[in-house]
């Protein structure tokens, strides 16, 4: 057998990776009439986790999407008192500008990454898929022309993809459209971001599946 060397930077990683917890992050679709079980049911999940990560170094963070933009209305914490606080009264109504959602949670999680706070990444994204506003839009570009619903669903498959390429990133669509209306939209969007899709029925069981997929992450 050879001799194997372990240099002082192996060990320190090692270190590293046990001691950073993992983010959290609810990406809500807060336009349409079914906005407010959405939101009730990822508020709910995401105190719920709290309580259960207290032992942990895991954050949660909660970012809705409706009207023209996206907004972080719970930034990455450990704290059930400033969850319970800021999501207390969530907007909701209006279009769906899913592409600026899933490019904020990017950002969110990327600076959360480089704290040294945070190693992976989970974004749960409650949502049927559909977006109806340009990233343009959301960030105040002038479009030249209106963007058709191919367009709108390109932009969010690449701004998916580009989530998806992300070290320790990982999403989780969970799609609580009617499937007899259901376009699978939330299913694409999975796949292009190398994420896991699953159909919720009742917005009540958001806990439970983001839970679950939490363990899945860390036993990775």
């Amino acid at each position: 057998l050879k001799n194997v060397y372990i240099e002082g930077s192996d060990v320190r990683a090692k270190k590293m990776a046990r001691k950073a917890g993992s983010l959290v992050m609810f990406v809500v679709d807060a336009s349409g009439s079914m906005a407010l079980n959405r939101m009730n049911a990822a508020k709910g999940a995401a105190i719920g986790l709290l309580s259960e990560a207290y032992q942990s170094r895991d954050k949660i963070a909660l970012i809705t999407f409706q009207g023209d933009f996206a907004q972080v209305v719970l930034p990455p914490t450990r704290s059930i008192a400033m969850a319970k606080n800021r999501l207390e009264r969530m907007p909701c109504g209006g279009g769906s500008p899913l592409a600026h959602a899933l490019n904020m949670a990017a950002q969110t999680g990327l600076t959360c990454q480089k704290s040294g706070d945070v190693g992976e990444v989970l974004v749960v994204c409650i949502s049927d898929g559909r977006a109806n506003v340009p990233l343009a839009t959301s960030v105040g570009e002038e479009l030249e022309e209106p963007m058709d619903k191919t367009a709108l669903k390109d932009e969010v498959i690449n701004t998916a993809k580009m989530l998806g390429t992300l070290a320790g990133f990982k999403l989780l669509m969970l799609d609580s459209e009617n499937k007899f209306v259901s376009t699978g939209l939330a299913k694409e969007i999975a796949a292009a971001a190398q994420g896991k899709y699953h159909y919720i029925p009742k917005p009540s069981q958001v806990g439970q599946v983001a839970s679950q997929a939490i363990q899945d992450l860390k036993s990775r």
